[in-house]
């Protein structure tokens, strides 16, 4: 008994040493070729601050989120290598003939996917949230100079009977080109524009102030050098909503997502990249079924850029799916967790039924 279970194990160490291999090789490869091409289209900002060696420096910064974003086509595609060669090579044949059954090989497929999830879930939450605020202000500093914008994104906030307009922040947490618009039941009362906005001591102070008020038969404009700013945002909560939702990290999402609630606001993109990021582990095993159901199944015999092509047809398939349920979720009102689901479900459904029928 303990000759058999042995033997088991070194079934699955060879198993999941194949597929994992075979990931690593295509995530190597995607991201190659990502940061081949994104290095060529960011040429054309190169300048005197910013060379072509910074440009490079750059977009290796963003590899972390790189690797996150190709992590699943690189799943699905590596275990239809890993899987296919060797059942081009008979071995997956002589496993089963050995009285190794079906749901036991895509285990021993699953466990290397397992390390690769929790990989990305880290990356996801802590790595990929810093290198790119910190590369997006490196690149701006390099262009623009010291204090460079953090982001250059504008957003708009409400609170309270005021809507604000958020130019930039910066690295050192000031605020540019901040623009409040107050109402009285819903009549524009005042509007005031300041040119920056400095955190200190736990307080916002407005400078190079103009504020304009509104009466029905004129309006008054006042300057001030400088102005108190009385309001519940704080920088971090500023820094969310004007930086690249898609590389905040899943804790950061469900809170951001909750302050726009507060805000009554409408927070299903937050929500859909959330749950986009929280369902990693099962979208990842929903691909390795369909791979798995492939290899077993009408792919058994053709060659292996032939797997490789259909991977990638496959991928792009439950990528635009994905696509298409998002805005659908908004326009519908369905959950956008639906949105993630719905293509992870059919993935793992079609995997399982072909998987049941040549099993």
């Amino acid at each position: 008994m303990l000759r058999l279970l042995n033997v088991a194990d070194r079934l699955d160490r060879y198993i999941a040493r194949n597929v994992l291999a075979a990931i690593i090789v295509v995530q190597v490869v995607l991201l190659g070729l990502d940061i081949t091409i994104a290095y060529i289209d960011d040429l054309g900002d190169v300048q005197a601050g910013y060379t072509a060696l910074d440009a490079l420096l750059y977009l290796i910064m963003r590899t972390p989120w790189r690797f996150y974003q190709y992590a699943p086509v690189a799943v699905l595609i590596g275990a239809l290598i890993g899987l296919g060669s060797m059942a081009s090579s008979n071995e997956l044949t002589v496993m089963r003939a050995s009285g190794r059954s079906l749901a036991r090989i895509v285990w021993g497929v699953m466990k290397p996917v397992l390390l690769v999830v929790v990989a990305v879930l880290l990356v996801a939450e802590y790595v990929t949230p810093r290198t790119e605020q910190y590369a997006e202000a490196w690149r701006l500093e390099k262009i623009q100079g010291e204090g460079a914008m953090l982001t250059s994104r504008s957003g708009w906030q409400f609170e309270g009977d005021s809507v604000y307009r958020f130019g930039a922040i910066r690295a050192d947490n000031t605020v540019l080109d901040l623009t409040r618009y107050r109402f009285d039941d819903r009549r524009l009362v005042e509007a005031t524009y300041a040119q920056r906005a400095l955190w200190e001591g736990g307080s916002w102070q407005l400078e190079n102030v103009t504020t304009t008020r509104i009466f029905d038969d004129h309006t008054d404009s006042e300057q001030l050098e400088s102005l108190g700013w009385d309001t519940s945002f704080t920088p971090t909560q500023l820094e969310r909503l004007l930086r690249d939702i898609e590389s905040q990290a899943p804790s950061e999402l469900w809170y951001y997502a909750k302050f726009l609630e507060e805000q009554g606001l409408q927070n299903d993109q937050a929500l859909l990249y959330f749950w986009q990021k929280v369902l990693l582990p099962l979208t990842m095993g929903s691909l390795v079924l369909i791979a798995a159901s492939f290899v077993f199944g009408p792919l058994r015999t053709v060659a292996a850029g032939t797997r490789v092509f259909y991977g990638v047809i496959t991928g792009l398939s439950f990528k635009y799916v994905q696509d298409l349920l998002a805005p659908a979720s908004t326009i519908f009102g369905f959950s956008p967790v639906w949105a993630v689901l719905v293509p992870t479900l059919l993935c793992a459904g079609v995997g399982i039924y072909f998987l049941r029928r040549n099993g």
